[in-house]
């Protein structure tokens, strides 16, 4: 495998395909040397020759172009300096993938990766072209349950939930809050109460609260549950905002879908309701008219006017939205 192509949103899950890349090629030749080169800046000229250039002590070379997709895009230069036409640089790396030296592997990472000739050409010679995106939730719970081990411990599925619910689905985040709670736990699974104690909120989720505060229908504490998000937490309007307009928004959706005669479970998932106040935006949802949850969401959309237009102090507009929001919901 003289060319190997990684890309995709996951920048974690193409370090360990790198990794495994050159493990592979070290059994099959012992020493490898590795030269790593930025796409953005790199000429074409320097990746052939690093290619094509016997390493000085090691038998093969490993020649490592990261941001490929610019790579190929950037378009070569004419003898005035400007930008020719087309890619060369893309179909000089087609012509050199047809018949790639024996001593070195190409390693192209990228983040987006339009298909072409090259991938079948990479194809065509035993290559492989790989993408990685982004797990989803359930994806990113059983990665924490199978990783555990790694780090010399296990992790409850419920604590693995909790995990990816508080830090999201990146692997390199997880990866090392997983580390850190195993050199808390010690050899004991990890429990949620670990995660709760040992991994913050993060700020969206700091702005979730606030969707709990105003599901319980108290004003009061709607308001001070965002008087805390402003004041000390530091969160910002627009974040406090987004809450808001979330929450209207899945009690929307879900009315729309009950009333279409849509059973709950087919959309728990998608719209987050599987988790509190889950339970109650649902009761809500089947009881109030969906046109009186889109007046309040146009209500949001004229706060958000008014303060942009700098009309009334800002939070004392959200103080208002919020116990509109609050009043209009515990009415059902």
């Amino acid at each position: 495998m003289r060319i190997l192509v990684l890309h995709g949103k996951e920048p974690y899950l193409i370090a360990s395909a790198s990794k495994r890349y050159e493990n592979l090629l070290r059994e099959e030749f012992g020493d490898v040397a590795r030269v790593e080169l930025d796409g953005e800046t790199a000429e074409l000229a320097a990746v052939l020759d690093e290619l094509r250039s016997f390493a000085l002590f090691e038998p093969h070379k490993l020649v490592i172009v990261d941001a490929a997709d610019k790579f190929l895009a950037s378009p070569a230069r004419d003898d005035d300096g400007k930008k020719a036409a087309g890619s060369p640089r893309r179909r000089a790396l087609e012509a050199y993938a047809e018949n790639p030296v024996a001593q070195a592997s190409l390693l192209l990472r990228a983040d987006t990766w339009r298909p072409g000739k090259l991938d079948k050409i990479v194809a065509g010679i035993g290559g492989l072209v790989i993408k990685f995106e982004p797990l989803k939730e359930a994806q990113a719970v059983a990665w924490c349950v199978q990783a555990c081990p790694r780090h010399g411990a296990t992790i409850e599925q419920s604590a693995a939930g909790l995990l990816v619910q508080r830090v999201g689905t990146g692997l390199a985040r997880l990866d090392n809050e997983l580390a850190k709670l195993v050199a808390f736990a010690g050899s004991r699974s990890i429990a949620p109460d670990d995660v709760r104690e040992l991994v913050g909120y993060s700020r969206q989720e700091q702005a979730w609260d606030l969707q709990s505060a105003i599901m319980s229908g108290s004003a009061a504490q709607a308001c001070t549950k965002l008087r805390e998000l402003l004041e000390i937490s530091r969160l910002d309007e627009a974040l406090v905002t987004w809450a808001i307009t979330d929450l209207l928004r899945r009690i929307h959706t879900a009315g729309q879908l009950l009333r279409r005669g849509e059973p709950e479970q087919s959309f728990r998932h998608s719209l987050r309701l599987n988790f509190p106040p889950g339970d109650r935006m649902l009761q809500v949802a089947r009881n109030v008219e969906p046109s009186r949850v889109a007046r309040l969401f146009d209500e949001t959309m004229r706060t958000v006017h008014r303060t942009r237009s700098g009309l009334g102090d800002s939070v004392r507009n959200l103080e208002v939205l919020t116990v509109r929001v609050t009043d209009t919901i515990k009415c059902f």
